[in-house]
Order: structure tokens, then C-alpha cells, then sequence
């Protein structure tokens, strides 16, 4: 009895660490497999939160920027408008 409750701990640990590394590296890795030369079509501008569960975001898509409400029931596009153009910070 004593040897299957060790081998259930032992078990038990690894595969708590198994789930741990997967997520580890899952994050880590993510974004990263993008093909050579391509860009990202939608890119997250700016987000707010309004209140717990609500959020607005900007989001720019094929050059135009979206305005989009997001809440626990799902997302609503609010407004949309020509993407204005970005300024890179100088270094200085």
C-alpha cells in the first residue's frame, strides 16, 4: 500500500510539471512562428477598462483602425476610422 501511495505522488508530480513546462513554453514560443516577411494583419492599439468584464479596444486592421467593445458576452464593433500614422519614438 505504502509503495502505490509513493508512486502516486511521484506521478502526480510529473504530471503537474509536464502541465507546468507546456504552458511554460506554450507562452514563451507564442508569436514566434510567424513565416519570414509576413506581417500580422490586426494589431491591438490600445485597450481601456470600463468596468470589471468591459473593455474597450482599438484594434488596426488593413489600415484602418476599429473601435470594439468587449464585454463577457461577446464583442461589438463601435466605430471605425482611417488608421493614423504611427510615430516612432526619436532616440535620443
Amino acid at each position: 500500500m505504502a509503495w502505490y501511495v509513493v508512486k502516486l505522488i511521484l506521478m502526480l508530480a510529473l504530471l503537474g510539471g509536464m502541465i507546468w513546462g507546456s504552458l511554460w513554453l506554450t507562452k514563451r514560443l507564442q508569436g514566434r512562428f510567424v513565416p519570414a516577411g509576413r506581417t500580422k494583419a490586426a494589431r491591438l492599439i490600445e485597450t481601456t477598462m470600463l468596468s470589471p468584464g468591459v473593455k474597450l479596444a482599438v484594434i488596426e486592421f488593413h489600415g484602418r483602425e476599429i473601435l470594439v467593445g468587449s464585454s463577457r458576452h461577446g464583442l461589438t464593433r463601435l466605430a471605425e476610422a482611417e488608421a493614423r500614422p504611427s510615430v516612432e519614438p526619436d532616440d535620443a
